[in-house]
């Protein structure tokens, strides 16, 4: 058997940050988050990597990785086109950005045809969190059903310079998903951490509550399930398609909900980073600096 395809969702257009967050260099080289991302796979037995991406930025993406991963693995590329639907579906007029996760997922489909992981390209994760992604999905006895996330303590996962959304997982005795909540406007004030869905009425969350962070591990099966249900999605959503969007979390929470899937919450303990706002730049740059001080990573992370 193989190693497992790695799949970087790299399209999003970043509104909080006001700029292309995924080519913002955090490295001593100028090497940016998701270049860590890649090396940590490629080490941690990731076999192919597959950047989801959208136009304006696929020859930058490109010109990069052929560079200096293209020496280590097979490399693909996907543009997540607006366009990009099922028969008898077609984008509405005004609509300008992407379809969401779930969408940039299956635009992947004819490059997927095996277990594989998907992650955000601008998101932080560890040496930690990939070891134990490619360690799930090369065991042979998981069904094309069953899946995995990565979950971290909700307190490593929050920035100083704003709110967040984080997927809020009920995890069961046995370490399996039991439900997953998009939880909007999280952040901390005075230790303690709150989260609201319109900016007036608040809710507490746990300190030890264990949320996503898009980090996913799927069953060869997934994809086939993607192409079952986007076309549900769009006919559900036909009067609200200029906003609506087809994201992972809600795809997993109606297949466990439904008894259709098993999903693996595996813990770590790593501490995410990441470049959702412009002030996250710096706290990013020195995060990296203190990994390759105490010798995590290379100073100089590609040869090339």
């Amino acid at each position: 058997m193989s190693g497992p395809t790695l799949v970087v969702m790299a399209a999003g257009i970043g509104s909080r940050y006001g700029g292309l967050k995924q080519v913002e260099p955090i490295g001593p080289n100028g090497e940016w988050i998701i270049d860590y991302s890649v090396f940590d796979a490629v080490r941690a037995g990731f076999e192919k990597v597959v950047f989801v991406v959208r136009d304006e930025i696929e020859t930058e993406i490109r010109e990069r990785f052929d560079r200096t991963l293209g020496n280590a693995c097979p490399v693909g590329y996907v543009v997540q086109s607006l366009h990009d639907l099922p028969t008898g579906f077609s984008a509405p007029v005004g609509r300008a950005k992407p379809w969401g996760t779930g969408h940039a997922v299956w635009s992947c489909r004819g490059m997927l045809d095996g277990p594989f992981g998907v992650i955000n390209a601008d998101d932080f994760y560890g040496r930690e969190a990939f070891e134990s992604l490619a360690g799930f999905l090369a065991q042979e006895e998981h069904g094309a059903a069953d899946h995995a996330l990565i979950g971290y303590d909700l307190p490593k996962t929050l920035t100083e310079h704003g709110h967040v959304t984080r997927g809020v997982c009920r995890v069961d005795e046995h370490g399996f998903l039991l439900e997953i909540v998009e939880r909007y406007r999280v952040a901390e004030h005075n230790g303690i951490i709150t989260s609201s869905e319109d900016g007036e009425t608040w809710i507490v969350l746990p300190r030890d509550t264990t949320v996503s962070m898009n980090m996913w591990g799927f069953g060869a099966g997934f994809v086939a399930e993607l192409s079952r249900r986007l076309p549900e999605f769009l006919a559900d959503h036909a009067g609200e398609l200029h906003m609506a969007e087809f994201i992972l979390p809600e795809v997993i929470g109606r297949l466990v909900a439904g008894d259709a899937a098993r999903v693996q919450v595996l813990p770590t303990n790593e501490r995410w980073f990441g470049v959702t706002f412009r002030e996250d730049v710096r706290r990013a740059k020195e995060e990296m600096e203190e990994r390759i001080e105490d010798g995590r990573y290379p100073s100089r992370l590609w040869s090339v």
